[in-house]
């Protein structure tokens, strides 16, 4: 691992209406647009699920470096997130997050030393961690010639 602090850049592009173009230096762009929920499509990544989605997949990268650094031998880890978004205090927000985690491990590991280290993922993800944070907007406006 590197030295902290990591830096992780993203850029957004979009017009009045449609998707908007996500990238990354170095990885495929993807399109996402609001849900459903808010009058979107339903048939792309929104800024909804993205937030779960990252929830659950440091979740499992965080289960793979416990197990890893425990030697636990396990065949497969099934995640899957549910989060919650309601109004509080006038604030939209997530409200809660649920990780469910099904786990195979080889016959004769224990289970309950499995089950201590699924815990200790969930503890050390700092997706979780940081869900509640200070939030920074450096704002620009450019306006068309």
């Amino acid at each position: 691992m590197q030295d902290l602090p990591h830096v992780y850049s993203v850029s957004a592009k979009a017009t009045p209406e449609g998707e908007v173009a996500l990238a990354a230096p170095g990885l495929p762009a993807i399109a996402s647009a609001p849900p459903a929920e808010f009058g979107g499509p339903g048939d792309r990544w929104s800024p909804e699920t993205l937030l779960v989605a990252a929830v659950a997949d440091c979740f499992t990268l965080s289960f793979r470096a416990v197990a890893a650094a425990s030697r636990l031998a396990w065949t497969a880890l099934d995640v899957s997130a549910t989060g919650t978004l309601d109004k509080v205090e006038r604030a939209t927000r997530f409200t809660r997050i649920d990780v469910r985690a099904a786990l195979r491990v080889p016959a004769g590991v224990d289970a309950a030393r499995a089950t201590r280290l699924l815990e200790r993922a969930e503890q050390i993800c700092f997706i979780s961690n940081t869900l509640v944070c200070p939030r920074h907007l450096e704002a620009s406006v450019e306006l068309d010639s």
